[in-house]
């Protein structure tokens, strides 16, 4: 435990460093004669994020909806893809190509679609996030599933246990930690297709914000948005991952 909270602190102390280390150098340019509207200091931005702290609050709290609502739905997703792919081998044959395809077309090109289809509410965000998150959970849960020991099935056989057992306490054990990575993944991609959402078509929202600031020139405004964007991505990152180390304490990567 104690171990633990140390490496935990370190890791928090690393990170606060490299944040300072680069505002430092955001001020140091800004200082170097670039104009303002193109990179506005620090300050500049502070200021903006105090001044519209109501507005932005309210977008902020429509952009993180979106964003758990696509990452709960796409690691739903993903999981089921990747179980249905494991125990129906057609079924995989049929869905690898549809899994591969959806991530072949570019993102920008779905989202018109997803727009004329689901409207221009909440809906319309989520199902763009949800097409963004569902492949890492579905690719790196399908390979765990897939490189199980074989010597482990064999014996769960020999012990004559059912399909259901040899899924929870075989497969789905050795497989956690490839989830765990996928899902990780997920929660750092999880904005992209919210934010891609919001920009084709949306009234609210920090992607709404964003694009808002920019056609005005606010570019204090665009980089406030943005910096609230990252906080929330960071923040969901780590939450995630606390999580999983609760959940996968015996992996590798939690105990190194």
């Amino acid at each position: 435990m104690k171990y633990a909270l140390t490496r935990r602190l370190a890791r928090s102390h690393r990170g606060f460093t490299v944040f300072a280390g680069l505002i430092l150098l955001w001020w140091l340019l800004t200082r170097s004669g670039i104009p303002a509207f193109l990179l506005p200091s620090p300050a500049a931005v502070a200021t903006a994020l105090w001044n519209g702290r109501t507005w932005l609050a309210q977008h902020t709290l429509i952009t993180a909806t979106e964003m758990i609502g696509g990452l709960v739905f796409g690691v739903l997703l993903g999981t089921l893809l990747a179980l249905g792919m494991i125990f129906f081998p057609r079924l995989q044959r049929w869905l690898m190509p549809v899994v591969l395809t959806s991530q072949a077309i570019p993102v920008f090109a779905l989202a018109p679609l997803l727009v004329l289809w689901f409207g221009f509410g909440m809906s319309a965000k989520v199902a763009m996030a949800v097409l963004v998150i569902f492949f890492p959970v579905t690719s790196a849960f399908f390979d765990g599933l897939r490189r199980v020991n074989n010597d482990y099935l064999d014996l769960a056989r020999t012990l004559r246990a059912s399909s259901y057992a040899q899924l929870r306490h075989v497969r789905l054990m050795a497989a956690l930690p490839a989830f765990g990575s996928g899902v990780r993944m997920a929660a750092a991609v999880a904005p992209v297709g919210a934010i891609i959402g919001e920009w084709v078509g949306s009234g609210e929202g920090l992607g709404y914000v964003m694009l808002n600031a920019n056609a005005r020139m606010q570019t204090d405004m665009c980089f406030a948005a943005l910096f609230i964007l990252v906080l929330m991505t960071v923040l969901l990152w780590l939450t995630i991952d606390a999580l999983l180390q609760r959940l996968i304490y015996w992996a590798p990567e939690n105990n190194s």
